[in-house]
């Protein structure tokens, strides 16, 4: 993102860890981002206590579309002006990669691209993606 000759650069950070195993990346409003982002931090921590167990890639990713939801069909709220890309690692230590859309609509995928120019990039990645093993992919 281009940033103002006068702004901090190292303040605007569009990626953004939610637990240790957990990060989600947005494009959007920065204000809905960092709502959204502590309503996902605290199911988080809410998540370890009670199960003393961490949270899913897919359960904070369904928390989040959830809350993106329920913005969507509530009245006198407006709906969350954000889509986000959430990563991480299943308990077997597999990645995992979601996309929610403002909508709350969730979708998992291999890679994905979100925001300005998401389009040329997905259809990149639709042509040069290839799967590789644990090993292949370290290089």
């Amino acid at each position: 993102k281009a940033v103002p000759k006068l702004q901090d650069s190292r303040t605007l950070r569009k990626i953004q860890l939610l637990d240790d195993h957990i990060a989600i990346a947005f494009a959007g409003l920065t204000a809905d981002a960092r709502i959204l982002i502590n309503r996902a931090r605290t199911e988080c921590q809410s998540h370890r206590l009670t199960l003393e167990d961490e949270a899913s890639v897919e359960h904070i990713t369904r928390y989040i579309g959830g809350v993106q939801q329920k913005y969507t069909q509530s009245g006198g709220v407006r709906p969350f002006g954000l889509s986000t890309l959430i990563t991480g690692f299943s308990p077997e230590g597999k990645p995992q990669l979601f996309h929610t859309d403002p909508s709350g609509t969730y979708s998992q995928w291999k890679a994905n691209a979100t925001g300005r120019n998401s389009k040329s990039v997905r259809e990149w990645l639709e042509k040069h993606y290839e799967d590789f093993s644990g090993d292949e992919a370290i290089k």
